[in-house]
């Protein structure tokens, strides 16, 4: 077997299933996928030379109404659903994807309290 580097520290699974269903609901206009959304906010660069993956997956069976399903894999076990219109920035906040933008800009990351809320 072989192994490749990534500069991944972190991946967010999107149901593009769920995304595709709703015909974006997400971003600027409502228009964008969630994934698109949150890479376009994030700044990431595609592929595996970014600091952390968003990949759209074909379907995770949950098949919620008006949301899509995200799981982290740094909690595995807590999966999201993430209403459409749910503003980017508190996708971003729960996730506590800044801290990663932090990371990347060199600045310390503030700590906040995790939140027990896992529907967006």
């Amino acid at each position: 077997m072989r192994t490749i580097r990534s500069d991944w520290d972190r991946t967010l699974l999107v149901c593009a299933k769920c995304s595709k269903k709703l015909g974006g609901g997400f971003g600027r206009k409502g228009k964008e996928p969630l994934g698109k959304a949150l890479r376009r906010h994030l700044g990431l660069k595609k592929g595996r030379k970014a600091r952390m993956g968003i990949v759209e997956v074909k379907c995770l069976g949950v098949c919620p109404k008006n949301a899509v399903t995200v799981v982290d894999t740094r909690d595995g076990r807590r999966w999201r659903l993430v209403h459409a219109g749910a503003p980017v920035e508190a996708i971003v906040a729960e996730l506590e994807l800044d801290k990663e933008r932090d990371k990347e800009l060199g600045e310390s990351a503030a700590v906040q309290p995790e939140s027990d809320t896992a529907v967006l």
